[in-house]
């Protein structure tokens, strides 16, 4: 392995930990011993349920092909996830407002389990299921759990401000050296030991036992709206109008839109844009560089919003406006440097060049994964949380499955342009998000009531 990645990986080592070890008390927030309980129960739940997701994602297309499934029929069965994600997604959410956040909670670990099962059958409508049921477990990761959290909370009473820990420290482990550490279990499951590619999925579905069987002794369950008058139609008419009412939940929804889109789409572009004539490039230890790029971004936001200032809605437009330059490197190099037209090899110089514009991205990314957490808890109304969340991942989905459908269809430049665009126009968004936010100014620092029902949207 060249000694690039060593001084990329070894550099940003060298600065997250820095980052940790000079924290000062400006940089910290001092919490009673109840809190830090509460905090690191739900961090140790969250870590073992990004531990189970983290397993498998290396080794899905990999399974697949050792099935003997071609190009096409893979792109089918990861455009069903995306799909299932979307069509069942708030459906699932809505549930979780109304049946409870913990038994969604438990919901995913099931669905999920069931999911890494399937991968032990070749047969193609199996896999399809597990794709399915992977779409809707997807759905409730990225909305049960974050629901659970800031209704709990609220529910015992802890400061507003504290969730930002929370939420940094949970991005910082659970999107950072859990899958930094996931990413080296799975590789000595499958080449150390020679179990092969269905041994990351039995894995993560102990893992994702063992996170059940704390939520389900540990959790206490709570709700958005429990009425029993409101069915799943009203709730979904009560999330829309919530966002057609309340431009700042518009606003939020698009940002978060545009830049997943954007993320996963970065995902399925790295590999061909670093290695563009196939050169020989460690996927592995550049997907765990990227993850230690994720955990400085968490780190330098835990710093940021440990602060009074700058605000989130104010240092998120840089970071979408870095996030944006960060991919526009692929093009500028296509223009700068000639292409080589030598096929295998050793990464080449542009190539050198576009890994650090990404590790810039992935720190990007951990950036905005507790600051969007905590954007939501702002403005997001408690009565239908998980099913507005999950509202916001419809266009995200869309806009993947149709990338997905057509990956083959443009230059690679072309997608990433697309992907610096959506980038900054999010920037432009949240600029429009925060001039909404300061302009009641007397409501209160945060927003906190603007105050996230200024009219009742959900009280129809």
């Amino acid at each position: 392995m060249e000694i690039f990645y060593f001084l990329v990986f070894g550099a940003l080592s060298l600065v997250v930990v820095a980052l940790e070890l000079t924290k000062t008390n400006k940089d910290r927030i001092n919490t009673p011993s109840a809190f830090n309980a509460f905090k690191n129960n739900y961090l140790l739940v969250y870590s073992l349920m990004m531990a189970g997701d983290w397993l498998q994602g290396p080794y899905v297309y990999y399974l697949y092909s050792q099935y003997g499934f071609g190009k096409g029929e893979i792109g089918q069965l990861f455009i069903a996830g995306f799909g299932s994600s979307m069509l069942f997604g708030t459906i699932v959410g809505s549930l979780a407002d109304k049946q409870g956040r913990k038994r969604a909670c438990i919901t995913y670990c099931i669905t999920y389990i069931l999911s890494c099962i399937t991968k032990h059958s070749p047969e193609y409508k199996v896999l399809m299921v597990g794709r399915v049921l992977g779409g809707i477990a997807t759905s409730l990761l990225f909305s049960a759990f974050e629901s659970w959290l800031v209704a709990e909370h609220n529910k015992r009473g802890f400061e507003q401000q504290w969730l930002s820990i929370t939420f940094s420290k949970a991005i910082f482990l659970g999107n950072g050296l859990v899958a930094i550490l996931a990413g080296l279990f799975g590789n000595v499951l499958v080449d150390s030991l020679s179990l092969g590619p269905v041994a990351p999925f039995d894995a993560a579905a102990c893992f994702l036992a063992i996170g059940m069987a704390i939520i389900m002794s540990s959790w206490t369950e709570n709700y958005g709206d429990p009425s029993e008058n409101k069915d799943l139609l009203t709730q979904f008419r009560g999330a829309a109008v919530a966002i057609a009412s309340d431009e700042k939940i518009a606003l939020l929804g698009a940002i978060q839109s545009l830049f997943e889109g954007s993320m996963y789409t970065f995902v399925f572009l790295w590999t061909p844009a670093l290695s563009p004539n196939n050169e020989d490039i460690p996927h592995g230890f550049i997907f765990a560089t990227f993850m230690l790029a994720s955990m400085l971004g968490s780190s330098l936001a835990s710093r940021l919003m440990a602060r009074n200032t700058p605000k989130v809605e104010s240092y998120m437009q840089i970071v979408f406006v870095v996030s944006s330059a960060s991919l526009v490197l692929p093009i500028v190099t296509s223009f700068l440097v000639p292409p080589s037209d030598v096929k295998g090899g050793s990464i080449s110089f542009s190539g050198c060049i576009q890994l650090l514009g990404f590790c810039a991205f992935e720190a990007c990314v951990g950036i905005f994964w507790p600051s969007i957490m905590k954007m939501r808890s702002q403005y997001i109304p408690e009565e239908a949380r998980s099913t507005i969340m999950n509202f916001f991942r419809i266009p995200l989905n869309i806009f993947v499955c149709v990338v997905l459908y057509n990956v083959d269809a443009f230059p690679i430049t072309v997608m990433f342009g697309m992907c610096a665009i959506f980038l900054f126009v999010a920037s432009i968004l949240q600029r429009r998000l925060q001039a909404i936010a300061e302009k009641p100014k007397s409501g209160g620092d945060w927003g906190l009531s603007e105050k996230n029902t200024e009219a009742d949207p959900l009280n129809i």
